[in-house]
C-alpha cells in the first residue's frame, strides 16, 4: 500500500509527531490553515469514512476525544477549535485514510468553503 498516512504510523516518512497511543498518532498538517493545524490518524487504514463500520464507533469516538486533549493541551479549548473530517474529493479528501483535522489557534471562518 502506498499510503503517506500508512507510512507516517509506520516511520517510514517522517512527521512532527505530538502523539501516539494505541489506536492513533497526531502530529502537525504539513499545510496549516490555522496556528495550529493537527492531523489525527487512526493505525487502522480505512479509505473514507463511508467505508467506516459499526466496529469503528470507539475508534472514531477516540479521535474526537484525543482533538479535545490535544485543544486542552495547546491551551485552544477555552477560544474554540474546530474538528473536520473530509469524506472523497469533492469534500476535500487528498489523503484516503481516514483522519481528523484539528484546527485552532485564531478566529475561524464559517463556513468553511
Amino acid at each position: 500500500m502506498d499510503c503517506l498516512f500508512c507510512k507516517i504510523i509506520k516511520s517510514k516518512t517522517p512527521a512532527k509527531i505530538i502523539y501516539r497511543d494505541e489506536l492513533v498518532i497526531a502530529f502537525d498538517d504539513l499545510h496549516p490553515q490555522a496556528p495550529h493545524h493537527k492531523l489525527i490518524v487512526p493505525f487502522k487504514h480505512i479509505s473514507t469514512l463511508n467505508d467506516l463500520t459499526a466496529e469503528d464507533t470507539t475508534l472514531t469516538g477516540h479521535m474526537i476525544h484525543v482533538a479535545k486533549d490535544l485543544a486542552q493541551t495547546l491551551n485552544i479549548s477555552s477560544d474554540g477549535y474546530r474538528v473536520v473530517m473530509n469524506c472523497n474529493s469533492n469534500a476535500g479528501q487528498t489523503i484516503f485514510h481516514i483522519h481528523m483535522h484539528m484546527l485552532g489557534g485564531r478566529r475561524l471562518a464559517w463556513p468553511p468553503g
